[in-house]
């Protein structure tokens, strides 16, 4: 509550409301905050929630995580166990540095709780990020490292562009998450048909091998987006199985725009993928699908307008291991992590205990 009368509204009129300078603040602030380690330790002790979970033979202090694209270049990697998070996902990061799309590229819409943004994987690039994490302080939670193809590299160019991300990147990643449903680079969601997708993920997956020589290899999540059809879906997720991924996130931003307060027409009409409420029952919806469909084989991440508690257990509910946090971090500040971690460390201690001396 503090955060959303006090905080938020300061944020929000940094550089005059422009909500990307309000990011960049945000995460100047978070990163002096990663290289002094009494604070950042005091505040691991107060914020974090042990509520462990074993995904992909990963041992999560907590299932709540970021999401990527809040820290695409890693500068705060050591601030998010800090405000609670059990794991932290950044990127996403190309093999080339790129400046992404023309500012402004991203955009509030505060009635709805919700963002539309157009950034175009802006970031440094991934040798960048490696000389970054290697100076970074201890990060304290496990790390997702998100790669993607970079804009000036063709379709056809697509498999090399991202091993060369995940040989560069691999020493600093926990899991590795492949974002082949990012609305912002054009052509980039034809990598999840079914050939395409095959080819990639059948590349990474022998590169894994070959960099983990003979140690398990890092596991690796496959992002999907929320406007494909449940055939199309159904034929990824086929694809998946086959190829011996780890995962799904489940899902990315949107290019629809249902559930978009009337007054913020204008702002929806912009072009992007939007996050926040409007995508919670979408994103919902595609986790429970794919945890049907495959019953249960495939661990899900489920990521997209997890704005509340209830949002996090519903996600749960549905069928995810983990859940990831990013607008809701904005909206509603850190104490959301803390609190849905908790809600989640309760129902699961009921769950384990309630067969005991239970009666229907």
């Amino acid at each position: 509550m503090l955060y959303q009368k006090l905080a938020r509204p300061v944020l929000f009129q940094v550089g005059r409301g422009d909500a990307e300078t309000a990011h960049e603040t945000t995460l100047r602030w978070l990163s002096r905050l990663s290289f002094q380690r009494q604070a950042r330790d005091a505040l691991i002790k107060l914020n974090q929630v042990s509520a462990p979970v074993t995904v992909a033979g990963i041992r999560f202090p907590n299932p709540i995580g970021l999401a990527a694209g809040m820290d695409k270049n890693g500068i705060a990697v050591g601030a998010w166990p800090a405000l609670g998070f059990g794991f932290a996902e950044i990127g996403t990061v190309t093999a080339q540095p790129q400046p992404g799309n023309p500012k402004p590229r991203l955009y509030r819409m505060p009635k709805s709780e919700a963002f539309v943004n157009r950034m175009g994987f802006n970031n440094d690039g991934a040798q960048a990020l490696a000389a970054r994490l290697a100076a970074a302080p201890p990060v304290n939670c496990p790390l997702g490292i998100s790669i993607g193809k970079s804009k000036a590299v063709p379709l056809e160019a697509a498999v090399e562009d991202y091993l060369h991300s995940m040989r560069t990147l691999y020493p600093f990643a926990d899991y590795l998450a492949v974002n082949v449903s990012s609305p912002n680079t054009p052509g980039l969601r034809r990598l999840q048909d079914a050939d395409a997708l095959g080819q990639l993920l059948g590349a990474l997956r022998a590169e894994g091998e070959r960099i983990a020589a003979g140690r398990r290899p890092h596991p690796v999540f496959v992002k999907i987006a929320p406007d494909l059809t449940e055939s199309a879906i159904g034929q990824l997720l086929e694809v998946c199985l086959a190829s011996g991924v780890s995962g799904v996130i489940a899902t990315n931003t949107t290019l629809g725009r249902d559930g978009v307060e009337p007054s913020e027409d204008a702002v929806a009409a912009q072009p992007g993928g939007m996050s926040g409420r409007p995508l919670s029952a979408v994103s919902r919806e595609i986790v429970r699908f794919v945890h049907r469909e495959t019953g249960g084989r495939l661990p899900i991440i489920g990521s997209g307008g997890v704005m509340t508690p209830d949002d996090a257990d519903a996600m749960f509910d549905a069928g995810a291991s983990l859940v990831q946090i990013y607008t809701g971090l904005v909206y509603s500040g850190p104490s959301l992590v803390r609190r849905s971690a908790r809600r989640h460390k309760r129902r699961s201690t009921g769950r384990r205990r309630a067969p005991v001396g239970h009666r229907s």
